[in-house]
């Protein structure tokens, strides 16, 4: 039988991710109801048909996030390279702190692992994806879905994940150009006060509380932060917009998503979606983007 035949091809279906959530940074990840939907089958040649939000990023073979780490993984495993041909649909946008990246990681290391038959499993190719990616939150959220606290242990991620509140609603802000993460770390600080470390780990605490128990009502004091929304304040101007909101009895809580430049807003509970928009779209203009979410599911694999 050859190569050409010999295994199945893999359908994937991975959500948007917003990790840190405010004071959860580098730890927290809720997946998002926008997904990248990936069907890879073994061919002669490399291709990808793309479809949805950035075709042509989506569909070049150079520079492919995905393909490169597909490439890279069975590589460093010693697999044979099978080219793919890759039909894909991107509802995530790109460089928006929507996690982008973690979905086409983790498709990717998820294809290395199916069509190089390396029995990885779901803690391994989280552990390589988080490796690759440099942190486990959008990972962890992205592959186990809703609402996941993760941390590094070695060479393993430990985490935890609960399906959240699936009648949340929330509507995501995005402007018009992006912003690259290793630009948005560069904007930390090296050491924070005592009294910030200490202001982040009680609202951290109180978030994860949030989500466990589907209390909504927690999320505006549990969603602030000291530790990165502040200083990346003047890089994601729509964060100084909308955070105030957060004063407002309509809205739930409000934090940068990622590391921006979009934001996270959670409506309350009697807010309908339409009345949201009505008030964000008076504050932001007609220029940038409204996306209505829910909280998303994980992975979803399926052999073709």
């Amino acid at each position: 039988m050859s190569a050409l035949t010999a295994v199945h091809g893999l359908r994937l279906s991975l959500p948007a991710t917003s990790a840190n959530l405010g004071p959860g940074f580098d730890a927290a990840g809720l997946a998002l109801s926008m997904r990248l939907t990936v069907e890879a089958q073994v061919a002669a040649g490399f291709q990808i048909q793309a479809t949805g939000r950035d075709t042509e990023l989506c569909g070049a073979l150079e520079k492919n996030l995905m393909l490169d780490t597909y490439c890279e993984v069975l590589r460093r495993a010693g697999a044979a390279v099978l080219p793919l041909h890759v039909k894909l649909h991107n509802e995530i946008p790109l460089g928006m702190g929507c996690g982008s990246s973690a979905a086409a990681l983790l498709a990717g290391v998820a294809l290395a692992d199916h069509f190089g038959e390396l029995q990885m499993g779901d803690a391994g190719i989280v552990a390589e994806a988080s490796r690759i990616e440099g942190h486990p939150d959008n990972v962890a959220a992205c592959w186990y879905g809703g609402f996941t606290v993760s941390a590094q242990e070695g060479d393993a991620v430990q985490m935890a994940t609960f399906a959240g509140d699936a009648g949340w609603e929330m509507l995501l802000a995005v402007q018009a150009t992006s912003l690259a993460t290793t630009k948005a770390r560069a904007l930390l600080p090296e050491s924070y006060a005592k009294a910030d470390a200490i202001f982040n780990v009680q609202r951290a605490s109180l978030l994860v509380a949030a989500f466990a128990q589907g209390r909504l009502d927690l999320l505006a004091a549990a969603m602030q932060d000291r530790m990165h929304q502040p200083y990346r304040m003047d890089a994601c101007p729509l964060l100084r917009t909308l955070l105030p909101l957060t004063a407002e009895p309509e809205i739930a809580g409000v934090a940068l998503s990622g590391a921006g430049p979009s934001v996270l807003v959670f409506l309350a509970a009697e807010t309908t979606v339409l009345e949201a928009e009505t008030r964000l779209r008076e504050l932001v203009g007609p220029e940038v983007e409204l996306l209505p979410l829910r909280i998303g599911r994980g992975v979803e694999r399926t052999e073709l």
